[in-house]
């Protein structure tokens, strides 16, 4: 797995997930326990992962939503 986005913004994260639903992709979000947790001080962001063979056509279906900006680039390939 390999995540694709790292966000405090719950609207964001369920946008994203309804986004890449919708395409087929499977995915987890990690951190989700931890980020209630700790509250709303958004230590803790929730991320989105997926797998390393569908990461470069889940990143691209995040560009062409105009949500670049967004994906976590980590360099791992």
């Amino acid at each position: 797995m390999r995540d694709l986005l790292a966000t405090n913004d719950p609207v964001l994260l369920s946008f994203v997930s309804a986004l890449l639903s919708g395409e087929g992709f499977q995915f987890v979000v990690l951190d989700q326990n931890i980020s209630i947790l700790e509250g709303s001080i958004g230590i803790f962001p929730r991320r989105l992962a997926v797998s390393e063979d569908d990461w470069d056509q889940a990143a691209r279906l995040m560009r062409d939503a105009d949500l670049g900006q967004w994906i976590k680039d980590d360099g791992a390939r």
